[in-house]
């Protein structure tokens, strides 16, 4: 899928170190100002480091989908097929078939350039295409912008989640949209 000059398709393996680069470039961004460096790091380390990504790349259930402009990934967003593990969460989401968009980042010099939407675009058809009728994720409370960008492509709030980062644990919204 293209839009502009960005192409968005499916990552390999061989992105694992270059996806866990632009994870480090933007995760933090998308952190709650309570957010210490620490903590950050330790997340970094064990769950967008580069090993990580390979594991994610090779695991069935999951999607990574990669926004390329020129040959540089600019962006990702990953969706893990399946029920929310949490029961409480689970209870939350509509009932049927669901797919959660996990992480979704654009490099900070496109924000604004249509990288994300193109992702989104992506990310709807891959859940649609799985034969997901609806698409979930948890997002900060802290973090406005994403939560603009999520109603704008017609996610609402359904309820409300934890996410650990280190050693704190942070407010979340869990927000869906049917496919």
């Amino acid at each position: 899928m293209t839009n502009s000059s960005v192409v968005v398709d499916r990552a390999g393996l061989w992105d694992a170190e270059e996806l866990s680069d632009v994870a480090a470039a933007t995760f933090p961004l998308a952190c709650p100002p309570e957010a210490t460096q620490g903590d950050i790091e330790i997340f970094l380390e064990q769950m967008l480091s580069g090993e990580r990504f390979g594991e994610y790349l090779s695991d069935p259930e999951r999607t990574v989908l990669k926004a390329v402009e020129g040959d540089e990934i600019v962006g990702y967003a990953m969706l893990v097929a399946g029920r929310p593990i949490d029961p409480e969460v689970d209870a939350q989401v509509s009932p049927g078939a669901v797919v959660e968009l996990s992480k979704m980042y654009v490099l900070p010099g496109h924000h604004g350039s249509g990288v994300a939407a193109a992702l989104m675009t992506a990310a709807v058809a891959t859940a649609r295409e799985s034969g997901a009728t609806v698409l979930w994720l948890g997002v900060n409370q802290a973090n406005e912008r994403a939560q603009k960008f999520y109603a704008k492509h017609g996610f609402t709030q359904v309820g409300t989640n934890t996410f650990t980062v280190g050693t704190q644990v942070h407010s979340d919204f869990v927000y869906e949209r049917a496919l």
